[in-house]
């Protein structure tokens, strides 16, 4: 081996220890790097929710191991993580809680009052057919998200998601809207 390829290695190395441990440190801290266009890009945390999840909350929520979120994922909506089902964490606002009606049509209204950028789409970007929630009542334990990214995959489409998916409050920390 040359010096120069002993000298490279050696700073691979040094970046390595020094770089897994900062990861470690930083996920365990609560920070995640969102890289989809819900929601600005860049660094997140999680920050512990104290309290009851309130409507206009904007949360991190693992999604639930269903057979809509495997075909999401399949689709390549949802990116790979840690939560059940190996998907990332959703950032989404919530716009409806248990006892709350969601009307699906063109656009979304919970209780009677029309969702901005709530406009649902009939096919994806690969011209797939999208089918959304039938509307109906959020029942005890589940909230309802959203997005106003227009390409936003949420409640419009899989319906209501259980509460204890709910990692924490999405705080941003450095972001930018490309």
């Amino acid at each position: 081996m040359t010096a120069q390829r002993r000298r490279a290695t050696g700073i691979i190395l040094v970046a390595a220890f020094v770089a897994i441990p900062a990861i470690g440190t930083a996920l365990a801290g609560g920070y995640r790097v969102n890289l989809t266009p819900s929601e600005p890009l860049g660094l997140w945390r999680i920050v512990p929710l104290d309290r009851p999840v309130a409507l206009n909350d904007l949360v991190f929520i693992c999604p639930p191991a269903t057979a809509e979120m495997r075909e999401a994922r399949a689709r390549g909506y949802l990116r790979s993580g840690s939560c059940p089902g190996g998907v990332a964490p959703l950032i989404k606002t919530v716009i409806a809680v248990a006892g709350q009606h969601i009307e699906i049509g063109v656009s979304v209204s919970v209780d009677g009052w029309g969702v901005s950028s709530s406009s649902l789409a009939l096919r994806d970007g690969k011209g797939r057919p999208l089918t959304p929630f039938p509307s109906g009542i959020v029942p005890p334990g589940y909230v309802f998200l959203h997005s106003a990214f227009p390409g936003s995959y949420d409640s419009r489409y899989f319906g209501p998601v259980p509460i204890s998916g709910i990692l924490g409050l999405a705080q941003e920390v450095f972001t930018y809207v490309p």
